[in-house]
């Protein structure tokens, strides 16, 4: 989802590289490469994930393994990006009820970690794989980036872009939540203290919200007055 280009600007969306279409069979491999990439994290974390038993488990060999991601890091970026996919299917399946956007996008963002919470082990590995990302993974981590901010951005109001001060409000959410993320994993926050962040940093977007929808109401008033004119 972009920035509203009539509202105030927000920070220009830089435009993903484009990437050569698989085919169906490399598709299946890829797939069977982020599944044996989950199973193994899941089991043993971050540690576990050893390229040449990735390649083991999906049957591909080593070589292949390289071609599709160059380093256990990319590969476990991937596995991040392939596991918020599925959540934000689900999510727009049976999207948040609440009539405040701010609540709305709370409760996304907690069914996503509680999604995550199922496997400590493999959120864990995702998130080292992250953190210790270098400029080679740069092109991975910003896809990771755009779908969560794609992901709370539904939450707010599926298919509308985001004014400036929203999307503003939306950066400071996703900081929050991976913030939060890595403390729970690390042992030094509870669920309670996650939701409690949670909810804090979100009414920053039911005040941004209310903010941009006052700001387009004033500029309709000001528009019919200056017709009424003239």
């Amino acid at each position: 989802m972009s920035v509203d280009a009539s509202a105030p600007a927000g920070p220009p969306a830089s435009a993903p590289s484009p990437v050569p279409a698989l085919t169906e069979r490399q598709e299946a491999r890829r797939q069977r490469i982020l599944r044996a990439t989950q199973q193994l994290a899941a089991r043993g974390g971050f540690d576990a994930v050893q390229m040449r038993e990735v390649a083991e488990l999906s049957e591909v060999a080593l070589g292949t393994l390289y071609r599709y991601f160059p380093s256990k890091i990319h590969l476990l970026v991937a596995t991040m990006q392939d596991q918020l996919e599925q959540l934000h299917d689900q999510l727009r399946r049976k999207p948040p009820v609440s009539t405040d956007p701010g609540e709305r996008v709370a409760e996304t963002l907690m069914r996503t970690f509680k999604a995550l919470q199922r496997e400590p082990h493999l959120a864990e590995a995702m998130m080292r794989a992250l953190t210790f990302a270098d400029r080679s993974v740069s092109a991975e981590v910003d896809s990771v980036n755009r779908l969560i901010t794609d992901v709370i951005a539904d939450a707010i109001h599926s298919g509308r872009p985001l004014t400036r001060a929203e999307f503003a409000a939306v950066r400071v959410v996703t900081h929050t939540w991976h913030s939060t993320l890595i403390t729970w994993l690390s042992g030094r926050a509870s669920i309670s203290q996650v939701k409690a962040d949670i909810d804090t940093a979100c009414t920053l977007v039911s005040q941004a919200t209310a903010t941009s929808a006052a700001g387009a109401a004033g500029a309709t008033a000001g528009a019919g007055s200056t017709a009424d004119a003239e």
